[in-house]
């Protein structure tokens, strides 16, 4: 069975990622620090295909042992999806360096840490990453300032994967726009969000995107 890491695998995009290469027959290591949102999709799911890892995603010691652990579970490492982010909006005055540090961290030092270590699985495995990026990367909303910034390293960071790692280990980065997630989150922020025409007629496709 083909082993996949899906780094903030637990809810929202991530834990739409993870259903469906379930549902494909893939096995899923769900990288994820949430024990909240970890212990819901726990609930909702009965399968041995899936295995959760505890991981600071900014922390190269903890990234480099659940990708250990993910390896020793499944026996293989075929791709990873990094696609673990959070977000501080704050105006660029009020921002401190810690929050910058913070949002850098697990969304663009995160993608780097789990390459990196599971790059010599990948390559045996003549494997994947898909790293996910945003359009932030290209254009932006005001105050957001660290998550833009992390998000346009992730889509630098793919193309120089790409060149170091091809041909063995593809590297590709998707960058979804506004995709409505309000509906898999953790329990306890779930709130399905009103949508109103406008927000939709945003869209050449003329409506936010679903998971």
């Amino acid at each position: 069975m083909k082993n996949v890491i899906v780094t903030g695998g637990a809810q929202g995009i991530g834990k739409i990622i993870t259903q469906k290469l379930l549902e494909k027959g893939f096995g899923v290591s769900v990288f994820e620090i949430d024990e909240e949102a970890i212990s819901d999709f726990k609930s909702e799911i009965n399968t041995e295909e899936i295995a959760f890892f505890g991981t600071d995603m900014a922390n190269e010691e903890s990234v480099a042992n659940s990708v250990k652990q993910s390896f020793e579970k499944f026996g293989n490492i075929s791709g990873v999806i990094n696609n673990a982010a959070i977000q501080i909006d704050k105006p660029v005055t009020e921002l401190s360096v810690d929050e910058w540090n913070k949002v850098i961290g697990v969304n663009l030092t995160g993608a780097f840490l789990c390459s990196k270590h599971a790059a010599p699985f990948l390559k045996s495995a003549k494997g994947n990453i898909i790293n996910i990026s945003s359009t932030r990367a290209f254009q932006s909303e005001k105050n957001t300032e660290a998550y833009s910034a992390s998000k346009g390293g992730i889509l630098a960071l793919t193309h120089a994967l790409a060149v170091s790692l091809g041909p063995e280990i593809r590297v590709n980065c998707i960058s979804p726009g506004w995709i409505d997630v309000s509906g898999v989150k953790k329990k306890s922020k779930v709130r399905q969000v009103e949508l109103s025409e406008a927000d939709q007629q945003q869209h050449p496709a003329g409506r936010v995107g679903n998971a």
